[in-house]
């Protein structure tokens, strides 16, 4: 059996000198839906005052046309990038309540879908990479339905210094190992509006006769089998014991034909493109995982390439869900028990993954997603069965030397509150996000998940247009958004090559 030995105590203090801890870096990338006032995905364009979605350092879109993302930069402290997000939150409001009755909708799973095809591509205007962008969102409608693509969460960008490739390789098979414990004490999306899976095969159970469909237990359908699966990438075992082999495995995948997906090809009889590429990955950023090594690109770098060149520059932790509770979908709370955790990931033990673990890892993440919560769930570690409460426990103790470093480095106690915080959730879990929405729709909302999302978007529309906000600020957004709209027109000037040149250099 394998087991995995917490940080040696007596060298936390060498592992984490203070000029390490100051170095440590986080920034968010928040996605979120534009909603109708009746709980119904908006299917009006970006908004243009937001600016470009090609070319905005803190605005743009995701997979759909209606599906906001809002990005902070890189941040020494959490309060900075949790004030940072706030502040593109409010711009953003503020442009959604000058142009109509708009609201962000503030949870994962999406509100009230059209029919699949209705549901719009992100636009990204004329030039080659703007096309290639909107491309690659028609090929993935293709292959996942678009349904899929419209569920919202949290990225979580994080580095530390003098960590090398190895490095963080070891923290992500860390990572991945523990994830659930992130799932259980933040997954927030335990039902769904029944209209995300119209026509679909689940195992969600009806709640009340409104539309409404849950789990029980759940914590995160978004990171179910409802989510980001496909039949494609389920025949992908990526190992992260190093950048070669991982950076192999992705070039595998971008690089072998894939039958489905040839037989849809490049471009429809009409002419019109279908996907990028026919490969079971039309580029990097299709793999779905619970967390990537990255690294800053230059325009027109493959992300592989970038890695493969000059080694990872940081992690992005793709497993947060949007917290309804909170105005923007995270607090620093979170946040700290995050860096905490990560910071665990990193200094923890951390032997070779390997075939039979990766796919122990996947069933963990289906169980804790779909019953979380149930009394007594077992999960797989090593081979043998442990309980998921038991195991979550152990970890959160471990964390306790950490975030006692990073509280004597920054002053207070926060971090070791976040992670005592977590040890009474976890020992209580109708504390949990996700019970706490299944009460709130239950009990206040007539067993409507729509009607509790709904709720909360319009309490958390008027929560941000109520915080101080000054016509510097209004302005400095303002030229932002002006300054985007020129370099995507820029961009699009210097253009030289047909599209189908460009894609095929690409690719």
């Amino acid at each position: 059996m394998l087991t995995f030995t917490p940080p040696d105590l007596s060298a936390l203090n060498a592992q984490l000198p203070p000029e390490r801890l100051l170095g440590m870096r986080r920034g968010i990338e928040k996605e979120s839906l534009r909603a109708r006032p009746d709980g119904q995905l908006a299917l009006t364009p970006h908004p243009a005052a937001l600016g470009s979605a090609l070319t905005h350092p803190h605005i743009t879109t995701d997979y759909s046309e209606s599906q906001l993302e809002l990005i902070t930069g890189v941040h020494a402290s959490v309060d900075a990038c949790l004030d940072e997000l706030t502040r593109v939150h409010q711009f953003t409001q503020r442009v959604l309540s000058s142009q109509g009755d708009e609201m962000m909708w503030v949870s994962s799973m999406p509100c009230g879908l059209p029919t699949d095809e209705t549901i719009p591509l992100g636009v990204y205007g004329n030039s080659n990479v703007g096309r290639a962008k909107s491309v690659y969102r028609m090929g993935l409608g293709h292959r996942y339905g678009r349904r899929m693509q419209t569920i919202s969460g949290i990225h979580y960008n994080w580095s530390l210094p003098g960590v090398d490739n190895d490095g963080y390789f070891a923290l992500i098979r860390n990572f991945r190992r523990h994830a659930f414990l992130l799932l259980t004490l933040f997954g927030a999306s335990p039902a769904l509006c029944s209209s995300f899976v119209e026509g679909r095969q689940h195992e969600l159970q009806p709640l009340g006769s409104g539309g409404t469909l849950h789990m029980p237990h759940g914590t995160s359908l978004r990171m179910g089998s409802l989510g980001y699966q496909s039949e494609a990438q389920a025949t992908l075992d990526v190992s992260y014991n190093g950048l070669e082999g991982y950076a192999a495995s992705l070039h595998d995948a971008l690089t072998r034909p894939w039958p489905a997906y040839e037989t849809l090809g490049i471009r429809n009889p009409g002419g019109d493109y279908n996907q990028l590429a026919t490969t079971l990955l039309q580029i990097e950023n299709e793999f779905y995982g619970t967390i990537r090594p990255k690294r800053v690109i230059f325009p027109g770098e493959r992300p592989l390439h970038a890695l493969r060149e000059r080694g990872v520059e940081y992690i992005e932790v793709r497993c947060m869900d949007l917290d309804p509770f909170e105005p923007v979908g995270i607090n620093t709370n979170t946040m700290r028990f995050i860096d905490v955790f990560l910071l665990h990931c990193l200094l923890a033990d951390s032997p070779p993954d390997n075939p039979a673990e990766i796919a122990a890892l996947a069933s963990n993440q289906r169980l804790t997603a779909a019953r979380g919560r149930e009394p007594g769930l077992m999960l797989s570690r090593g081979g043998q069965r442990v309980g998921l409460q038991a195991w979550g426990l152990e970890i959160i103790e471990q964390l306790a030397p950490i975030a006692d470093a990073l509280d004597a480095q920054n002053g207070g106690p926060a971090h070791r509150d976040a992670v005592a915080q977590a040890s009474a959730a976890l020992r209580a879990p109708e504390t949990l996000p996700s019970a706490r929405v299944l009460a709130a729709v239950r009990q206040q909302h007539d067993d409507s998940f729509v009607g509790f999302v709904r709720h909360q978007s319009l309490q958390t529309h008027q929560h941000l247009a109520g915080l101080p906000w000054t016509a510097q600020q209004q302005a400095r957004y303002e030229a932002m958004s002006g300054q985007s709209v020129r370099d995507q027109q820029a961009i699009e000037a210097a253009d030289s090559l047909p599209f189908e040149i460009y894609r095929q250099e690409y690719v």
